[in-house]
């Protein structure tokens, strides 16, 4: 069995985390902030284990807490250059430049020398409001706006004090421009030659920021930081790691979920150039593996690719989705747990009703860079490279994998192309499978670093999944379309059961994360009735998690009233806002606005869609054109407008609005789809697995509503209403609701 992590000393916010965790990040004394503060300029190169350092606390020590003290953030090199550590996974969001520009704001930093780079575990790294390491939920510049422009201020404040002292005057005489402290009589002196100096300083506890007015670097559209090394080909990922005597492994995995070794031959295997060793290694969820461990990925998988394994899949459910899909159908007409519970007796009378199921099918996460993790093993530590979203959960269950403490492991975070929510499993399957074959090449004499790789095939046929979803609703409205009573039914398996977030985001039998987006804005009377069948497939949050179909069903539906009533969708929708949701009105109007809906005329056999979705803290609305070529939906254009408070840089947000719409364009496209025969997962790779490709992609035109208001997220809430905005637009055009994803034209 994988070893198992008890998450029962969690930091608060998220309590039950791991046997033996890490404190919560405390106040660290000025002494010990000295005795980190690295060489060569204002920074701390790795920041090791701040624990350990708090414990030699002076009295009267600082009140500031490791997430707020610029020497685990920023490094500025003598000659000016200014490095900006991320506390985040850089997966494709942008977060490496939009949190530099946050702090580079406060800093007053010259923009043009300012670079970032990845942080690791240490606690100086966690999410400030959740108290854990966390990439994920949209959260980045939400939860770490205001810690990072003060992290740039006060690293600014100490710049000032230094050069202050230095020329002997009020630290309020002076100024700052563009990575220069400046004085009296036009004296001046770089961030580089002062920064030793203000790094023997103490840390301001209190900072005034700037007015948003005066912002020089937020707000602006600006290109990314990575932006040349990845279209050059320069940019090293995870998978890209390449340390002294390392070597490659390879697993063998069983073709059902959890299933084990019966047998294995692997004589042809260890007969393979290059072929290190083959081992016997446990997998996530009670499955066994063959590792095959060699002097690259090559030899590896040719290793692989010679052994001859039968499998024990007696003991493990063979999940076939056609049975599912009967099940999931049987399951719906049965009493179950409640979310809401209007009173559905206007059902009986209302003048007109509409009945409707949807099905969604499990979906990969099918990120451009399969899952990798590089672990290097001593007797008293393990050092590890991977992409992780959640580094100090990872460390802590790679810990207890090896029999470690959690401060004798270092995670180092990587670069990574993609991953949608795959690098944060509640089980840190990669990690722990990572350290369980490097474990078992240590036993088995091989002592340098282990790098293990999953193939395209590995990460789609063994991975987890975005669950598969029922939706059945019978709603009664009247002519007007005014709702009466929503009765709704939502089947699919829990992604947060047995996780550490069950306890506070299960209640009462439901999964906050499935029923995300049903009702809300519109504040109907509804009955939902939610069930959440075991199921033996692993499940993980996707991109927007439940928003990919609960925005999907309620967008659409909305759409069949207001077809039903014959009123025009955008102002159905608006009569439904009030007064109570002007971002909706604001982000819908503007879309509205800039497409031309309703005075332009489209080209012959073209139809409007429309669709407004609200998923963490943010809103989306498109206006979408699109048509019905030989049988087939086409889009064509997009027309986004976004609500996201105050935008730190536009050209993210129109990339990242962009990047989800495209991925909810898959959802829609034939072949976008997983399914399972007799337990085994049927697709392996983009050949039987859609994604839109670049001839699916329509033109895109992304506005941003002005806002001054402290910023929401961005990562995913431009995915969930693009599906249903083109589902509307197909409607019209055939007359029939689409009522399932992908969709379904025959």
């Amino acid at each position: 069995m994988m070893h198992k992590v008890d998450f029962r000393d969690l930091p608060h916010a998220l309590q039950h985390l791991m046997t033996r965790g890490r404190p919560a990040p405390k106040a660290l004394a000025r002494r010990s902030f000295l005795k980190l503060a690295g060489a060569g300029g204002l920074a701390l190169g790795v920041f090791p284990h701040v624990a350990g350092a708090e414990t030699t606390a002076a009295k009267g020590a600082s009140a500031l807490k490791a997430t707020q003290q610029p020497s685990a953030f920023v490094r500025i090199a003598r000659d000016g250059e200014v490095t900006v550590t991320i506390n985040r996974l850089e997966f494709g969001q942008g977060v490496n430049t939009a949190l530099a520009m946050i702090l580079a704001e406060e800093l007053d930093a010259d923009w043009g020398r300012v670079r970032s780079r990845h942080g690791t575990n240490n606690m100086a790294y966690v999410d400030p409001a959740f108290g854990m390491h966390l990439t994920g939920g949209s959260n980045t510049i939400k939860n770490s706006f205001t810690q990072y422009r003060e992290l740039g201020a006060r690293t600014r404040a100490m710049l000032l004090a230094a050069a202050a002292a230095r020329w002997k005057v009020e630290a309020s005489t002076l100024t700052t421009r563009a990575g220069t402290v400046v004085g009296p009589r036009g004296r001046t002196a770089g961030y580089g030659e002062l920064a030793d100096a203000a790094m023997a300083l103490p840390v301001p506890e209190t900072v005034v920021l700037k007015d948003p007015k005066d912002f020089r670097i937020i707000g602006r559209p600006t290109l990314r930081l990575d932006a040349t090394a990845k279209s050059s080909g320069r940019q090293a990922f995870g998978i890209d790691m390449a340390l002294p005597g390392q070597l490659t492994a390879v697993v063998a995995r069983p073709p059902v979920f959890g299933a084990k070794v019966a047998t294995v031959d692997d004589r042809a295997a260890r007969a393979v150039r290059g072929v290190k060793a083959v081992l016997r290694v446990p997998l996530d969820g009670g499955a066994e593996g063959i590792a095959v461990v060699a002097d690259g990925y090559w030899q590896a998988t040719q290793g692989r690719d010679a052994l001859k394994v039968e499998w024990n899949t007696s003991a493990v459910e063979k999940v076939d989705s056609e049975r599912l899909l009967a099940r999931y159908r049987e399951l719906a007409g049965q009493p179950g747990p409640r979310k809401f519970d209007a009173d559905m007796t206007p059902l009986d009378t209302a003048p007109q009703t509409l009945e409707a199921e949807f099905v969604f099918p499990y979906l990969a996460h099918a990120a451009m860079e399969p899952l990798n993790c590089t672990v290097r093993l001593a007797d008293d530590r393990a050092m590890i490279w991977m992409g992780s979203q959640s580094p100090g959960l990872d460390a802590a269950a790679a810990a207890n994998a090896l029999g470690l403490q959690p401060e004798q492991v270092a995670i180092n975070v990587q670069m990574s192309g993609g991953g949608f929510g795959r690098r944060f499993s509640s089980t840190s399957d990669t990690a722990v499978e990572a350290c369980m074959v490097a474990k078992a090449a240590r036993a088995a004499g091989l002592d340098g670093p282990i790098r293990t790789v999953w193939s395209r095939e590995d990460d789609m046929k063994g991975g987890y999944y975005r669950p598969m979803h029922l939706h059945r609703a019978r709603i009664g409205f009247d002519a007007q379309g005014k709702v009466l009573a929503w009765d709704h039914v939502l089947v699919g398996q829990s992604i947060l059961a047995g996780t550490v977030f069950a306890a506070f985001q299960i209640k009462d039998g439901v999964d906050a994360s499935a029923t995300e987006g049903m009702r809300d804005p519109y504040g109907l009377p509804m009955r939902l009735t939610v069930h959440h069948p075991k199921v033996n497939v692993p499940v993980l949050w996707w991109r927007s998690v439940g928003s990919t179909h609960t925005a999907f069903v309620m967008e659409t539906l909305l759409d069949d009233i207001a077809r039903a009533t014959k009123q025009d969708p955008v102002a159905y929708r608006m009569r439904l806002f009030g007064d109570e949701h002007p971002r909706h009105r604001a982000a819908l109007q503007l879309a509205v606005d800039k497409s031309g809906y309703g005075k332009v005329a489209l080209a012959n056999g073209r139809a409007w869609g429309v669709a407004v979705h609200e998923s963490f803290g943010s809103v989306v609305a498109y206006v979408v054109e699109a048509s019905v070529k030989d049988g087939q939906p086409v889009l064509h254009k997009v027309t986004a407008g976004v609500h996201c408070n105050l935008a730190v840089n536009p050209r993210t947000i129109e990339a990242q609005v962009q990047g989800a719409a495209v991925m909810g364009l898959s959802m829609c496209l034939e072949g976008s789809t997983i399914t399972l025969k007799d337990g085994i997962v049927e697709q392996a790779n983009f050949d039987g697995y859609k994604v839109a490709r670049v001839t699916d992609v329509p033109d895109f035109a992304v506005h941003i509503v002005p806002s001054a208001e402290p910023p929401t997220g961005m990562g995913e809430p431009g995915l969930p209403p693009l599906a249903p905005a083109f589902a509307n637009a197909v409607a019209k055009l055939t007359g029939k609701p689409m009522r399932q994803l992908p969709f379904a034209m025959a």
